[in-house]
């Protein structure tokens, strides 16, 4: 499964950088365990993705992940990240990472 497609690469690129604000327009996910990525920006080298990142210990926080490595990740049973094909953003980055530091809302 191709994690970026153009649609999505060119909405993060449309993004202002370092906007909270921004709508993610990206979400990933480990299909094996818990770890979820909505994605809102990418920078210039095409590599460094911007946006909430939850690893499933209960501890989300907004930073820079790398697409490469993501797309690196070699899971059980020969999967790996995946992109969800349906997410489409109803909130801002920010409203999102507030709600998942609440306990509110699990990035799933």
């Amino acid at each position: 499964m191709k994690l970026l497609t153009k649609e999505i690469l060119n909405k993060l690129k449309s993004n202002p950088r370092d906007n909270v604000n921004n709508k993610p327009y990206l979400k990933l996910f480990n299909p094996t365990g818990s770890a979820t990525w909505l994605i809102s920006e990418i920078e210039d080298d095409g590599d460094t993705l911007f946006g909430l990142c939850d690893l499933g210990h209960g501890t989300p926080e907004l930073g820079s992940v790398s697409l490469k490595e993501l797309q690196s990740i070699k899971l059980p049973f020969g999967l790996k990240i995946e992109r969800d094909m349906y997410f489409e953003p109803n909130k801002s980055l920010s409203e999102y990472a507030d709600e998942a530091r609440n306990n509110r809302y699990i990035i799933s």
